[in-house]
């Protein structure tokens, strides 16, 4: 006679080994990185000198280089950022145009005005040279995508700039603002649109915005305000400003004297 109770006993021992056996077969195979190898796949004619991409992307190429290569204006001389410690030709030209188109748009929305103008040195890429000047020339000078922005400021932050500027001893350019530095380092004879500054007064500065958000150690516009975004790229302001005074102004007002 069988023992049924035994039979189920080892038919359930039966099912649970299957049910184990089956769930490790199915588990995934755990793998690793053991050799990485790549070769080098040359760039020749056979792949730059396709003629029906040729064919597709000359009308635009030409365009460009219409658009890039039309005269705007005229530079009687050759002006860049090397030309004095505290200020330079073209770093204070580029402020100058940056308060000049800035203004245009900033009005229109806003009912204000820019009061003054700090760029960055390094920012400037290349000289402004004698002759003809194009829309390829702002791009060689200005090749960054910043945008142009303005920061309203009370005059304790304005001198906070001031210090900063003194500080780095470049030739960030600079409008809008003058001030002496006398023999102990310290700003004096402080005027911002030619009247003395105010310290409790709301100025509006322009800068663009990597300096903006902190860059080149210009924090003190973070303590800004207000912040107006013109949404107008740097290079598009020198475009717009060339086109519009037609021949380059050298500039040679003193805007930062020193004792």
């Amino acid at each position: 006679m069988v023992n049924l109770k035994k039979y189920n006993g080892v038919l359930k021992l039966f099912v649970i080994f299957l049910t184990f056996f089956l769930i490790l077969s199915c588990a995934s195979t755990p793998y690793s990185v053991t050799k990485i190898e790549g070769k080098r796949l040359p760039i020749t004619d056979k792949y730059t000198s396709t003629p029906s991409i040729e064919q597709y992307i000359a009308p635009y190429r030409e365009k460009i280089a219409t658009d890039l290569n039309s005269v705007i204006a005229y530079c009687p001389e050759t002006i860049d950022k090397s030309t004095g410690k505290w200020q330079s030709t073209l770093g204070n030209l580029m402020a100058d145009a940056c308060v000049a188109r800035g203004n245009t748009i900033l009005y229109a929305r806003e009912k204000k005005k820019i009061d003054i103008c700090i760029l960055n040195h390094g920012g400037i890429r290349a000289a402004l040279p004698k002759g003809d000047v194009t829309p390829r020339t702002a791009f060689q000078i200005m090749p960054f995508e910043n945008s142009l922005v303005v920061i309203a400021m009370n005059g304790e932050t304005v001198m906070d700039m001031i210090r900063y500027f003194i500080k780095t001893q470049k030739a960030q350019p600079l409008s809008g603002l003058t001030f002496t530095i006398d023999k102990n380092n310290q700003p004096k004879d402080i005027k911002i649109q030619g009247t003395p500054i105010e310290i409790s007064k709301v100025y509006n500065v322009a800068t663009n915005d990597y300096l903006a958000n902190g860059g080149d150690d210009m924090t003190f516009f973070q303590k800004g305000i207000q912040t107006y975004d013109l949404n107008y790229k740097l290079r598009n302001v020198l475009i717009d400003y060339f086109k519009e005074i037609k021949t380059i102004p050298v500039l040679t007002e003193v805007r930062v004297a020193v004792e």
